[in-house]
């Protein structure tokens, strides 16, 4: 059970962050792994999917991105889903073990229209017994407000890098735009799904800093994604070195001990880790993954694969009781 809540720090300073990473790899596990039993069941893993709703053509430059249309990446423009495919695809997360859905679209900011048909989605999607998730962009407060009234628990909203290295990411938003949507989330009573990408050339400082950001807003995102670059043909950061699965291990371990509530997200990129850095991982603190063959528009591990997996580790998806009690449910009533 979690302890008293001056355990969890919102006042870290830049030299202990750099500490932490600084520890030697063992000593800090340790104490990654010690933090996460006082907070959390060291065997169980919180399960989402994650589904592109629209897919293409965003005007931000993000480089890592493939849905930018400044990149030539091959990825063709796709309309707004109609809500009967997503409920579709929702009920078959669930009764995969799945636990919340995901909702992203590749938008600047959404539009009136847009986002009425994105909350009709979401109440659907609640229905089911899901917790609902999305990710659309900017929010301002009364798009923040439409979205709290029709369900959505979490909203996504990484700040993917540190504030220094932010501009040699992306130029098209700020830095600050991403705060503040995130303020504008908790101030509607959703809460926030925040994390970043590492492996897009910053420095352990830049990481160091990034997390810093997070554990040290007002109240800590419920869910940190920590997410390992995808390197896409066409992007800018197509050829971005190796990162050193090590350095990934040390990012999660990090996270979880300033973060001690929250679920740290093993995300994107999980294709080109190993099992056993992916257990590394999870014996560092990351107690969430998505799962589902596609993230948005790239490859994930199927979900034989992850069963696989925690099969051989001892975990058990979260929730899983919940999940299959609700699908029997949904069966029954329409049987």
């Amino acid at each position: 059970m979690p302890e008293a809540s001056q355990d969890v720090r919102h006042d870290w300073s830049l030299d202990e962050i750099q500490a932490l990473f600084d520890l030697p790899f063992n000593d800090l596990l340790f104490r990654a792994q010690s933090v996460h039993r006082r907070f959390h069941d060291p065997n169980a893993v919180q399960v989402s999917t994650l589904l592109s709703i629209k897919t293409g053509a965003c005007p931000e430059d993000c480089k890592y991105c493939p849905q930018s249309v400044h990149y030539a990446t091959g990825l063709q423009r796709e309309a707004l889903m109609d809500k009967d495919s997503v409920i579709e695809a929702a009920r078959a997360a669930r009764d995969a073990g799945a636990t919340r859905f995901c909702m992203g679209a590749a938008w600047r900011s959404p539009r009136g229209r847009d986002l009425v048909r994105v909350a009709e989605m979401v109440s659907a999607v609640k229905e089911l017994g899901l917790e609902t998730c999305a990710t659309l962009g900017m929010l301002d407060a009364e798009q923040s407000r439409t979205l709290q009234q029709a369900g959505l628990d979490y909203y996504n909203h990484n700040v993917d890098t540190s504030e220094a290295f932010y501009g040699a990411i992306i130029t098209t938003r700020t830095y600050q735009d991403r705060l503040d949507t995130l303020q504008r989330v908790r101030e509607a009573g959703m809460k926030v799904c925040c994390g970043g990408i590492l492996g897009m050339g910053e420095s352990q400082a830049d990481r160091a800093s990034m997390l810093r950001t997070l554990a040290n807003l007002p109240a800590h995102p419920e869910s940190v994604p920590i997410n390992q670059l995808i390197r896409v043909p066409g992007t800018p950061l197509a050829d971005a070195e190796d990162l050193d699965p090590l350095d990934f291990v040390r990012s999660i371990a990090v996270a979880r001990i300033l973060m001690p509530r929250s679920h740290v997200r093993l995300s994107a990129g999980r294709t080109e880790m190993s099992d056993e850095t992916q257990a590394l991982c999870f014996l560092a603190g990351a107690n969430s993954i998505f799962y589902g063959e596609k993230l948005l528009t790239t490859g994930n591990p199927d979900v034989a694969n992850d069963q696989r997996l925690f099969r051989r580790l001892g975990l058990e998806a979260e929730g899983a009781t919940c999940a299959r009690a609700a699908a029997a449910a949904d069966s029954a009533a329409g049987a």
